[in-house]
């Protein structure tokens, strides 16, 4: 089995399409609807990488990739943000420590791209499909 990815996304269709797309090529998914949820598992089972949505419910995106990156016990985690938010956000993800940003929509195949770029560590910090 591939990398472990946790998607952070309040909008069930786009989390599931992640998820099946991440699914068929092997990685194994955990998927919550929002931020104080995803504190909770990765405290408990810590993934490879984080695709965080800016917008969801209660802990804010932004809050949480704040939290990730401000403690030494998940700083290492690395989080790429996935949202509509256009370049404004896309600065303001990158200043916070995400290793990458994809703006939706974007293609599947820019998803796995993307994945695999930031596990890899191949691709230049903020580098985009």
């Amino acid at each position: 089995m591939r990398a472990r990815v946790l998607i952070v996304e309040d909008h069930p269709t786009m989390r599931e399409a992640m998820r099946m797309v991440l699914a068929d090529e092997g990685f194994a998914v955990d998927q919550v609807a929002d931020g104080g949820r995803a504190l909770d598992l990765v405290a408990s089972d810590r993934p490879d990488l984080v695709l965080l949505d800016l917008n969801i419910p209660g802990i804010s995106g932004t809050e949480l990739l704040a939290a990730l990156k401000g403690s030494s016990a998940t700083s290492g985690i690395p989080v790429i943000v996935v949202t509509a938010e256009e370049e404004e956000g896309r600065r303001a993800a990158m200043r916070a420590g995400a290793e990458d940003y994809l703006a939706k929509p974007f293609s599947p195949r820019a998803l796995v791209r993307t994945v695999e770029r930031v596990l890899g560590g191949s691709a230049p910090r903020g580098a985009s499909p």
